[in-house]
């Protein structure tokens, strides 16, 4: 089965943007993912450093969590201005 990847072959192109707010709002993993929780998304600070690695695939819940938790619109977590496709 193909798979879609980024250039990086990273399997997201939000990761390393996630992770710049998240060290920008000086959060570790396990506070953003305290954050989520308490917005009601079950997750772990696994959860956040694969997104961030690139390992995991992101769906359009996982976009509107981390922008409710991170404050941020979810157009600048999708913003394709520095992304290699």
């Amino acid at each position: 089965m193909f798979k879609i990847k980024a250039a990086d072959g990273s399997n997201n192109l939000t990761g390393k943007r996630i992770a710049a707010f998240r060290k920008a709002k000086k959060l570790s993993q396990r506070k953003l993912a305290a954050k989520m929780q308490l917005l009601g998304f079950d997750v772990d600070h696994y959860f956040i450093r694969r997104v961030e690695n690139g390992e995991r695939f992101v769906t359009d819940i996982d976009l509107v969590i981390f922008s409710r938790a991170l404050d941020v619109p979810i157009a600048d977590l999708l913003s394709a201005e520095d992304a290699e496709l």
